[in-house]
This record gives C-alpha cells, sequence and structure tokens, in this order.
C-alpha cells in the first residue's frame, strides 16, 4: 500500500508538470536616454527591434526624466491619448497576445514594466506621448532559432542611445553653436526671436526614433518696453509652452489673455512682471501623409508685446524639470 501511494503522488506530480508551462527567457531593454544636464532627449526604445521566442518575457526599465509610455495597441486599434491608456493603464507582467491592449501609465527614471508574449506573432510598440517613437518584438515559435542574444541587445541600446544623443550635440554643450552644428541653423528672421526646441526623427526597420532638445535657444533676449518677442517650435514631434508667471493646472489650452494674429500666431501682452500668459501647446508645423486626410496647421507660434521694463522668467510648463526656461530682460 505504501509503495502504491508513493506511485500514485509521483504520477500525479508528473502529471502536474507536464501541464505547467515551462517559465520563458527574460529579455531586458530600455526606455529613452538623456545627457546629464537632461537637455537632450532621445525619444526611443532601446533597441528598438527584439527577436524573443514565444512563452519569453520583455522587461523595460526607463531611463530618461522625460515621460513616455510602453504600449501594445491591437491591430486597427485608434491611437489613444497618453492619460487615457488602453483606456487605463496595465500592471507589470501583463501578457500580450494581439487581442488586449497594454500599456504603462506615463513614467519616467526608474520605472520598469515587463509582458509576457504567449503567441508568435510581430507586434508593434509605441509610446502614446511621442508618436514617432516606436519599434517592433518579433515573437517566434520556440522551435525557430533566435538570431540575436542579450548582450547584443545590450551593446546595440547603447550605441543607438549614444548616436541620438550624438546628433542632439556634438561635443557635450548645449550651446547654440552646437544646436547649429547638429541640425542646421535655426536663427529667425527676427532678432527677438526664439527657437523652442528642436528634433530630429531617425528611422530604422524596427520603427521611429526622435532625438529633441528641450531647451529654448536663446533663451535669454533683451529688448525695450513696446517691443515683442515671437517663439516657434522647431521640434517635429514634442509640443511646448511658453509660460509666464503661474503655471495653469492644463498645459493645453492658452491662457484667456492670449488672441490670435491675423497670420494665425497666438498673442499676448504683459504689462507688469506679476503678470501671467500662457502659450498652451506650442507644435512644430504638422506632417503631411499619403492617403490621410489634411492635417490641421495650429498654433507654431507664440508673441508676446512687453509694455514695462523688468525682468521676465519664463519655462516651458511640460519640460521645466528638465531645465527648459529662459528670461526676457525688458530695458525703458
Amino acid at each position: 500500500m505504501k509503495r502504491s501511494g508513493t506511485a500514485s503522488i509521483l504520477t500525479l506530480g508528473f502529471a502536474l508538470l507536464a501541464l505547467t508551462p515551462a517559465l520563458g527567457a527574460q529579455w531586458h531593454a530600455t526606455v529613452g536616454a538623456q545627457s546629464r544636464d537632461k537637455g537632450r532627449q532621445a525619444l526611443a526604445f532601446l533597441p528598438n527591434e527584439i527577436w524573443i521566442h514565444a512563452g519569453d518575457s520583455i522587461s523595460w526599465t526607463f531611463n530618461a526624466d522625460d515621460i513616455h509610455t510602453v504600449t501594445f495597441l491591437t491591430d486597427g486599434q485608434v491611437r489613444p491619448p497618453f492619460p487615457v491608456g488602453c483606456p487605463g493603464f496595465s500592471a507589470s507582467g501583463a501578457t500580450f497576445d494581439g487581442t488586449t491592449c497594454v500599456s504603462t501609465p506615463p513614467t519616467v527614471t526608474g520605472g520598469t514594466f515587463s509582458v509576457l508574449f504567449p503567441t508568435p506573432g510581430n507586434y508593434k510598440l509605441v509610446c502614446l506621448v511621442h508618436e514617432d517613437m516606436t519599434g517592433t518584438i518579433h515573437v517566434l515559435d520556440s522551435s525557430m532559432a533566435l538570431p540575436h542574444g542579450q548582450s547584443f541587445y545590450d551593446r546595440e541600446a547603447a550605441e543607438q542611445a549614444r548616436d541620438l544623443l550624438a546628433a542632439a550635440n556634438h561635443d557635450g554643450q548645449d550651446t547654440e553653436e552646437t544646436h547649429d552644428t547638429a541640425f542646421g541653423h535655426h536663427h529667425d528672421s527676427s532678432a527677438n526671436a526664439v527657437a523652442v526646441g528642436i528634433g530630429k526623427v531617425v528611422a530604422n526597420a524596427g520603427g521611429h526614433q526622435t532625438v529633441s532638445i528641450m531647451r529654448f535657444v536663446e533663451p535669454e533676449l533683451v529688448i525695450h518696453a513696446g517691443g515683442a518677442v515671437e517663439w516657434t517650435n522647431h521640434d517635429p514631434i514634442t509640443p511646448h509652452t511658453i509660460t509666464f508667471g503661474t503655471e495653469p493646472a492644463n498645459p493645453i489650452p492658452p491662457s484667456g489673455n492670449v488672441t490670435v494674429d491675423a497670420d494665425g500666431a497666438l498673442h499676448a501682452t504683459i504689462t507688469s512682471t506679476s503678470d501671467s500668459a500662457h502659450s498652451g501647446f506650442i507644435i512644430s508645423a504638422p506632417q503631411e501623409r499619403i492617403g490621410l486626410p489634411q492635417a490641421p496647421l495650429g498654433p507654431t507660434r507664440f508673441r508676446i508685446t512687453f509694455t514695462a521694463p523688468g525682468v521676465y522668467p519664463y519655462i516651458c510648463a511640460l519640460h521645466d524639470n528638465l531645465g527648459m526656461k529662459g528670461r526676457i530682460v525688458v530695458l525703458p
């Protein structure tokens, strides 16, 4: 009886093991990269193309103080705004097989998120914050050989991050000179003009990666009372704001004292250093894509007329945590 009972227990144990799926490999990748002063941001999945086996997981570590998401939408799903998520957000350890959306909330440096891929297929990876930040995960049947190992992806991630940040700046200094070297000259025709960020989109077989300079180029200007300053966004992806005084709870719309000029530029007048004015989202001229409806122009410029002498500090309400700040000195 004892031997029979032991054999029964062993048989049951082997049966349970047969029903339990084998744990797959755990792969590692990163989200975003930044310069030491946070002024240069690589808006990228690093690397942005990975081959794994069905049953494997990938864990992403966030390495930037600009917010990003790790999101897998279903085929044909309309891209939702980043505060909405799938709608809703997923816990780390989520499973994605192409049938149900999986997404992190907006996340910054130190965050991690893991996804299990049980089903073979080719899956697109997106960031809901940045539309030209995408990648591809190729999930192969376990019988197929993988082209690369983890050490390859570690090297590729480091190389892609280095190349993107180097594209923004060749000598490690966030100055007007290096901005010109990296992206071409960004001096506007008006003397009282500020470039609001600079960006560059890079494409490869895995998707799109973007590098952005989160700075006001020539952030300090000196003008005379009665003069105006104009800000223009030069980043093809990232919106920015020009915010004087009180920072609004909702950064998207402009403040109530902003009007629209005949050429479509937004315009405010500040009469005191205690005044507030907020541009809302200022974007670059939108991309046009063949076969899709024409994109609306949107606000690409913001002007402020300063009527009183003083020192007027301002920020980008979206990226002041990265050091995107400036000031206007108004002389009599």
